[in-house]
């Protein structure tokens, strides 16, 4: 029998190790973050669950690490027509690396730039993510817009 943890977790938010929000931030210089806790925001501007980022509209430079349930397909599709109806100029998002997901066909394929990570993140407790991760770039460039 599989392992019913490979699946699913007990949470679906998984907060940014400082050191890949600093190493993606150096590149990108984002400057919201629209899936936040007050605890865990990386940007000055940012909306927490009571803000509901998925009804925001997201503007600027925008640092996406969703919550990783069902619901990451609205996050997803909200990242992509953002940058498609020029809300925002970019959107870098962290997500499980699940390329069998109607959600990754639907819009992460559409980036030219995806980046996956080698070895499995250590969110919380130092404790490794129990699914592999990587980073989709969503900008007028990677998308083929411009």
């Amino acid at each position: 029998m599989l392992n019913k943890g490979l699946f699913t977790s007990l949470s679906p938010e998984y907060s940014t190790p400082e050191w890949l929000y600093k190493e993606l931030d150096n590149e990108f210089h984002f400057t919201l973050d629209p899936c936040a806790t007050i605890e865990n925001h990386k940007c000055k501007i940012y909306f927490s669950i009571i803000d509901n980022g998925l009804v925001q509209k997201w503007t600027g430079r925008v640092f996406m690490n969703p919550p990783y349930g069902r619901v990451i397909y609205s996050w997803i599709q909200k990242a992509f027509e953002s940058v498609i109806n020029n809300d925002c100029e970019l959107v870098v998002c962290l997500i499980p690396s699940r390329t069998d997901t109607r959600w990754f066909h639907d819009f992460c394929m559409k980036s030219k730039d995806i980046r996956f990570i080698k070895g499995r993140i250590r969110f919380r407790n130092n404790r490794p993510a129990p699914f592999p991760s990587c980073i989709v770039v969503f900008s007028n460039k990677t998308i083929g817009i411009e």
